[in-house]
């Protein structure tokens, strides 16, 4: 566990401590699987922004992409009656083109990624609004679907299935990221694209990569939260999203420069920043209060990385002319140096 990951870690428990000392349901076991449920449906798409934020980009549609995929997944297994696997598996491949897309228009034709993913987030949204027709999609009155319940919203042992798929995802991504030859490249890219692919890394095929990932995780939270609602509205549903995910990759230690993160990290800055929102809901603080939180969040996290990146190269200058200092030669040790060999053989001392 990196140094942030263990100061995030300190936070979280304090600021448990603190909502405790205040309301004690905080620790009852209802609350704490529902903020376990919620910690697992942020977390997957939390952990897929991480990758991209890691290559220096930003995917601002996955809360629009997200409403478009839960419609798909709803209308596919409850209005045509399609079989729940073949349904995920649809709605998963519809995501990964969704995820190939952005990356090949950032690689290829070189597009800004904000300008991509901010043109994915009206035309998703879009989308599933017009093909709902404003209306919202939810499965049959009374249809029930055992395996897929189970799978999605069920619970083992008290922890709701999804805190698990979380998990999951989480250990897969960290051997991914931090043990992979993939993941060494995408923090190569990360730090200077440039350098990167003079080195022989296939730069457009990493970021590529990453924009997959973080669609295809956005496609396994959109089942999720559709069977989590039982019903997408389209103009609401996944509304500002994209804005927990950074946050909690942020929060994480992922720099928005690029090349620096910790899949440990983002876990962490989705359970705080679930614990921040049932901060507000058990101390009676107006639920208007809760994007004001999310913004100070991101600001406070984004001024922390830029603090903190500022000290460590300070450290590394003062490192590196300290290591100088050390190894030049004294003034007596250079005149000795460049005395003729021959009178220093014949002085007698």
């Amino acid at each position: 566990m990196q140094k942030k990951d263990l100061g995030l870690a300190v936070l979280i428990i304090v600021v448990g401590a603190i909502v405790y000392m205040r309301n004690p349901l905080f620790l009852s076991p209802i609350n704490l699987g529902n903020t376990a449920n919620l910690i697992g449906l942020f977390g997957l798409f939390a952990i897929g922004q991480g990758f991209v934020i890691m290559t220096g980009g930003i995917d601002l549609s996955v809360g629009s992409m997200i409403a478009l995929l839960g419609v798909i997944f709803v209308d596919l297994v409850g209005k045509y009656g399609v079989p729940w696997p073949l349904a995920i598996a649809i709605t998963i491949f519809a995501g990964t083109l969704m995820g190939l897309a952005h990356g090949l228009l950032i690689t290829k034709l070189k597009m800004q990624p904000f300008v991509v993913t901010l043109c994915g987030l009206l035309i998703y949204r879009g989308v599933a609004r017009g093909y709902t027709g404003e209306a919202t999609a939810g499965f049959p009155f009374g249809a029930s679907y055992p395996e897929l319940e189970w799978l999605t919203i069920g619970r083992s042992f008290g922890i709701p299935h999804s805190f698990y798929a979380m998990v999951l995802v989480g250990v897969i991504c960290w051997f991914v990221l931090h043990r992979s030859v993939f993941g060494r490249h995408l923090q190569a890219v990360g730090k200077n694209e440039d350098a990167a692919r003079y080195s022989g890394v296939r730069t457009g095929f990493v970021i590529t990569t990453a924009y997959v990932i973080c669609a295809v995780l956005a496609s396994i939270a959109a089942i999720y939260f559709a069977m989590f609602t039982r019903s997408v509205q389209p103009s609401s549903h996944g509304n500002f999203y994209e804005l927990y995910a950074i946050a909690a990759a942020v929060l994480g230690g992922f720099s928005l420069r690029g090349g620096e993160g910790s899949i440990v990290g983002v876990i962490l800055g989705a359970v705080l920043l679930q614990e921040l929102q049932n901060l507000v809901n058990l101390l009676g603080i107006p639920s208007s209060l809760n994007f004001a939180v999310m913004g100070g969040v991101i600001l406070v996290g984004v001024l922390a990385d830029q603090q903190f990146n500022r000290y460590r190269q300070k450290r590394r200058a003062a490192r590196a002319l300290d290591i100088l200092a050390s190894q030049a030669p004294s003034p007596g040790g250079a005149r000795l140096q460049s005395a003729d060999p021959s009178e220093r053989l014949s002085d007698p001392t």
